[in-house]
């Protein structure tokens, strides 16, 4: 554990967005003694095919809360309806507070490159807010940060306007299985609205624990692809002994809006037992350092 813990937030648009981009890397963070945060700048009240509106979103907030508790994280849902997000004064000044008040070391959102508004935005909206929570004169009802946090993309596969550069990789083998039981908490979405608009609704078994199953062997091919397609970054950060055997892994570009650090290849002897001791060395460089 670090002398001084890091205090990581994590932004997505809708509840479970945080989780199935950055779940691994909050657990990991949990259990070498980090501070999370979980933020979704909406409330996900339009996403479902049969029920919607303040039912939905309440369901969906509890449903974020025990994801958070799976995790060990704080995870909250903002009132911004699902679908109608916008880049407005209001809402960067809301997200403005919200980083003030966690004084986070680290940001994480999505990238502004993305088929959904709400991805988008939240991207802008956080880009917006990372100078700006250094100005005492901005949102001045709450006091201002002294520095910038860093600032990282989550994951996407958008090829344009340009790629997404693997700079941090991190293998979450040791906390795959917290993922999943994360992401089975956002029972409207795994289990009922994604399913539905995948036109797989049929597949979904009633049983709870033939649908955790269900679950697993669903994400699978997601668990593994971020392992797969950067096993070369793998193998630079943890050695080719541990890099080439972790199965599962999740990865982040810096944003060059925040702070700046700096990542260095492990100097750990690439032994099998040594991935949880490279994986805190990486966690710390998330943070930028003087």
């Amino acid at each position: 554990m670090a002398s001084e813990p890091m205090r990581v937030l994590v932004f997505g648009a809708h509840p479970d967005d945080p989780d199935f981009a950055a779940g691994g890397l909050t657990a990991l963070c949990r259990h070498h003694g980090h501070v999370v945060k979980m933020v979704s700048l909406t409330n996900g009240d339009a996403g479902h095919h049969a029920e919607g509106g303040a039912p939905l979103a309440w369901r969906r907030r509890a449903e974020a809360a025990a994801a958070g508790a799976v995790l060990g994280a704080t995870y909250i849902t903002l009132d911004n309806h699902d679908g109608e997000l916008l880049p407005t004064l209001e809402a960067r000044r809301a997200v403005i507070r919200l980083i003030r008040e966690f004084a986070p070391d680290v940001i994480m959102s999505p990238r502004p490159y993305d088929y959904h508004p709400d991805h988008r935005y939240t991207a802008q909206l956080v880009q917006d807010a990372i100078y700006l929570v250094t100005v005492p004169n901005v949102v001045s009802d709450v006091p201002h940060l002294r520095r910038m946090p860093a600032a990282w993309y989550t994951w996407d596969g958008f090829q344009k306007p340009y790629p997404f550069v693997p700079d941090l990789v991190i293998g979450i083998d040791e906390v795959v299985e917290r993922k999943v039981d994360a992401l089975a908490c956002h029972v409207s979405q795994v289990y009922e609205w994604l399913p539905y608009n995948r036109q797989e609704e049929d597949t979904v078994p009633a049983d709870p624990a033939a649908r955790r199953d269900w679950l697993r062997a669903q994400l699978e091919p997601c668990l593994r692809r971020t392992a797969d397609l950067y096993r070369a970054r793998l193998c630079e950060l943890y050695g080719d002994a541990v890099g080439s055997a972790i199965r599962y892994a999740e990865a982040f570009e810096r944003c060059e809006y925040g702070a700046r650090g700096s990542l260095q290849p492990s100097a750990i002897s690439g032994q099998q037992e040594a991935q949880s001791a490279i994986t805190q060395q990486l966690l710390l460089s998330l943070k930028a350092h003087d």
